[in-house]
């Protein structure tokens, strides 16, 4: 016997345990905090307010990747 253990999203973990059914394959399953945090983004949700809040504002300065020096200017 050999142990695998697999870490991943919800839908992915599905379908993984639909293939393992499918070949008559024994196996077990631990639905933990984890998994569940996983799924939510690991961004803090302030954050990403004050980033998106700060991509709607006019008046941001546009850096050109290709002229990044005289873009500082």
């Amino acid at each position: 016997m050999e142990t695998i253990i697999i870490q991943t999203e919800a839908k992915k973990a599905k379908a993984i345990k639909q293939f393992l059914k499918a070949f008559d394959v024994s196996f077990s399953s631990d639905s933990s905090e984890k998994s569940s945090k996983s799924e939510e983004s690991p961004y803090n949700p302030e954050f990403v307010k004050e980033i998106l809040t700060a991509r709607e504002e006019e008046g941001g300065k546009i850096i050109d990747p290709n002229n990044l020096w005289e873009s500082l200017k």
